[in-house]
């Protein structure tokens, strides 16, 4: 929430501030550290040398960051929770729609649920329209195919007009009609053959078997002969059936 309302975090603010004091202490420390060793210049007669200056400084410095190090630990304290800290009264600009249109857990559980409805109808409708776009594709393939089959169409029809065979509507038509008659005609022919089949070998087959005579018995110049030779076929071949 704090850094919604600044722009920055409470931590990131105190830190720049202990960087800050930091950096002005070591500046400070070196301008002290160049005034003592302008003054030692002045005097006549010292004994100490810039190396002892430096030493000292170091030695102040350590002692100065240690107490500072306390000291700013109290400070931040008091910048997070007095000067850094936003109230909980404190409604942020980002916040502001929710006062205007308050809402309870059980609505907004109402609209999660409403949001993925509408997200699975949102990838059903892609998927159908992927689905749409496929099939457009296959119809403009079939599209592709009819216009070759009209084109052969054409070809055939300005070839009946040049051979003088009228329209080519009608003479395809016509055709059509003769070839399913022609259809018909040869199953007819077909059933009709294995009938043919079926009766030869009824008669030539088991009768050959059957009968104790030759044919030449039947051509025989002897009438009685024939007459038997041919009752005896004739009731073989009526038994079989």
């Amino acid at each position: 929430m704090s850094a919604q309302f600044f722009g920055f975090t409470p931590q990131t603010c105190v830190l720049r501030v202990y960087i800050a004091f930091q950096d002005y202490l070591f500046e400070v420390m070196l301008v002290v550290e160049g005034v003592m060793l302008k003054k030692l210049d002045s005097i006549p007669g010292c004994k100490i040398s810039p190396s002892q200056i430096r030493k000292c400084t170091e030695k102040f410095l350590v002692f100065l960051k240690e107490h500072f190090d306390k000291l700013f630990a109290k400070m931040e304290g008091v910048l997070l929770q007095l000067v850094l800290n936003i109230p909980k009264n404190v409604l942020l600009p980002e916040d502001r729609v929710q006062e205007q249109y308050p809402y309870s857990k059980e609505e907004f559980q109402a609209l999660q649920e409403e949001l993925q409805q509408l997200q699975q109808q949102c990838r059903a409708e892609a998927a159908m329209g992927q689905a749409l776009r496929a099939e457009l594709e296959e119809q403009k393939a079939v599209k592709a195919e009819l216009e070759k089959i009209l084109q052969c169409f054409d070809g055939l029809e300005n070839i009946c007009r040049e051979h003088g065979a009228g329209n080519f509507k009608e003479s395809f038509a016509l055709l059509t009609q003769s070839s399913k008659k022609l259809q018909d005609v040869l199953r007819d022919v077909e059933k009709k053959s294995k009938k043919m089949k079926q009766h030869d070998q009824l008669i030539f087959g088991d009768t050959w078997t059957l009968m104790p005579c030759s044919w030449a018995a039947l051509l025989g110049t002897e009438p009685e002969t024939s007459i038997n030779t041919l009752l005896y076929c004739y009731r073989n071949i009526k038994q079989i059936k």
